[in-house]
């Protein structure tokens, strides 16, 4: 490993693939995010990331920026992803550096993808690239961790968010009285609604169940950030949720599972953007929600409540990770929040709320 200024040089390289490619972040779905950089005699001359899925590669964007393509056969490219192997919607990668002439190239981390996996590496070692792998491997997992879960475990990604107050509850007694009914339930201020809209940017999929649906009749949708909208998945056992609610306005694309006894009123075909999946409400509805998911090609997917809903996911141990917001307000009695054990990951505080991320501790 070669040093420079006191920094380690390929990993120099390699964090900066990194931050390139967390500018795919849900953008590129179903691809992983990537991110390369070319660099001669110590300086870069071109970089680049993936942008979106079926649009060219990161490393084609780095080849493509380098102005002299002279300097090609004496560069390294640095990418943080194994270079693809396979004819896809775009052309493999290994072989433009092989015609690059890029005599050395730097990996990340290997592609889980069976259709790549090791087959990349194998490519460029045989066309006589100097091939080194596994520089910040694990920041380069941490990356892609949607990526990867969906094709190892062939289920989405898992992030559960909810907010409570300061004293444990998501939401208060709605049945105790009008006046109690009437009390404000917002838990989060400004600031983290703004955060959350961005966390519904970045996944690809947004989970409710009913009752929520119900209450609040939400939009689900990133209108506080740019940024595009999730998936909307809705667990709705009767099809109870009124066809007049957002969640059936043709917006955005929007799957509504009920149970395989629902009948389906043919009106509900005519709307845009809606699929209605059918499923088993009596067996275990969390692994059949999250097969079919699979089967729609989604990596991620957070889930915003209610309360039956995340602690569904909790008792199953189905979450990767949990996003959960602690505000100002005191309800006193009401519903409480979900309880579960994990791995404490970042902490922040967002003026007078503060923000808890945690990891699962059976995915680390």
């Amino acid at each position: 490993m070669f040093y420079f200024y006191g920094v380690k040089i390929h990993e120099k390289y390699i964090n900066r693939c990194i931050e390139l490619a967390k500018n795919g972040l849900g953008l590129t779905y179903s691809n992983p995010m990537v991110g390369s950089v070319i660099v001669h005699n110590n300086k870069i001359i071109g970089e680049g990331w993936h942008q979106k899925a079926g649009k060219p590669h990161a490393e084609v964007h780095a080849i493509n920026a380098v102005k002299n393509k002279e300097l090609l056969k004496d560069s390294t490219i640095y990418v943080s992803l194994e270079p693809c192997s396979h004819y896809g919607k775009t052309p493999p990668c290994s072989d433009l550096i092989v015609r690059s002439k890029i005599p050395n190239v730097v990996i990340g981390a290997l592609d889980t993808n069976s259709l790549v996996s090791g087959k990349g590496v194998e490519h460029l070692v045989k066309n006589g690239c100097n091939v080194e792998v596994g520089i910040l491997k694990e920041e380069c997992l941490e990356l892609n961790k949607r990526f990867y879960t969906f094709h190892n475990k062939k289920r989405p990604y898992i992030i559960l968010k909810w907010a409570e107050s300061k004293d444990g509850f998501i939401d208060i007694d709605r049945n105790v009285n009008s006046i109690k009914n009437a009390q404000s339930t917002l838990i989060s201020n400004n600031y983290s609604r703004q955060l959350v809209h961005q966390f519904r940017a970045e996944e690809q999929a947004i989970l409710i169940g009913t009752e929520t649906a119900i209450k609040d009749n939400p939009k689900l949708d990133v209108r506080n950030m740019s940024g595009t909208n999730p998936i909307r998945v809705v667990l709705d056992k009767t099809l109870r949720i009124p066809i007049e609610y957002h969640i059936f306005d043709g917006s955005v694309k929007t799957i509504v599972f009920v149970d395989k006894s629902t009948v389906v009123n043919p009106h509900y075909s005519k709307i845009q953007n809606l699929l209605i999946e059918s499923i088993n409400f009596e067996e275990s509805v969390i692994e059949q929600l999250l097969n079919v998911l699979y089967q729609h090609e989604i990596q991620s997917v957070i889930v915003e409540g209610g309360k039956q809903l995340l602690e569904s996911f909790i008792d199953k141990n189905y979450w990767d990770e949990a996003r959960v917001f602690v505000g100002s307000p005191i309800f006193i009695n009401g519903v409480k929040a979900p309880f579960l054990k994990g791995i404490k990951k970042q902490e922040t505080t967002i003026f007078d709320n503060i923000l808890t991320i945690y990891q699962n501790a059976s995915t680390v």
